[in-house]
């Protein structure tokens, strides 16, 4: 594997992990419930998340989580074999994040039983009901890239990742 795909991957994982731990447990998020960063804009919002983007399946138990974290583990088995012979460094390095990011997100679900999600957006007096996290952040790049690049096909696969991957 590339080393560029490595270093992109370790360090959306140990970003993922380091925020997840010091908003929600050293800044005592899971019990304060929502922390004000810049009031009308930026909110540390606590929300637990078992199924993938936006909620959705989150009520299947202990099934789902087994079964959504086989398929981070294998989506990044996945990447990773894309990418054996890749040399853009934009590529590695995309596949790098949605590798991080899937692999911050597997290990909630193993530790927690869900993904630990606390950012939250709001802007013009509009309340954004939803909350994410820098594995999320590090996905959606990832998908973004792809489209930035000329080949539909790395496009619909980055989407697909990003909805699987996505907490």
């Amino acid at each position: 594997m590339q080393r560029l795909l490595l270093i992109s991957a370790a360090s959306i994982f140990t970003l993922d992990q380091i925020t997840k731990y010091l908003v929600v447990f050293y800044m005592n998020l899971i019990e304060r419930g929502e922390i004000s960063v810049l009031p009308g804009f930026i909110h540390f919002h606590m929300a637990w998340n078992s199924g993938i983007n936006f909620g959705l399946f989150s009520s299947n138990g202990l099934a789902t989580r087994w079964i959504l974290i086989a398929i981070a583990l294998g989506i990044c088995g996945v990447v990773a074999y894309w990418m054996r012979r890749e040399t853009r460094p934009i590529a590695l390095m995309s596949a790098g994040l949605v590798i991080g990011g899937a692999l911050g997100n597997a290990v909630d679900r193993v530790l927690y039983g869900s993904v630990a999600d606390f950012l939250n957006i709001t802007c013009c007096g509009l309340r954004n009901p939803f909350a994410f996290n820098v594995a999320d952040i590090a996905i959606l790049s990832m998908k973004r890239s792809a489209a930035d690049q000329t080949n539909l096909r790395n496009t619909a696969c980055a989407f697909s990742l990003s909805l699987i991957c996505n907490s």
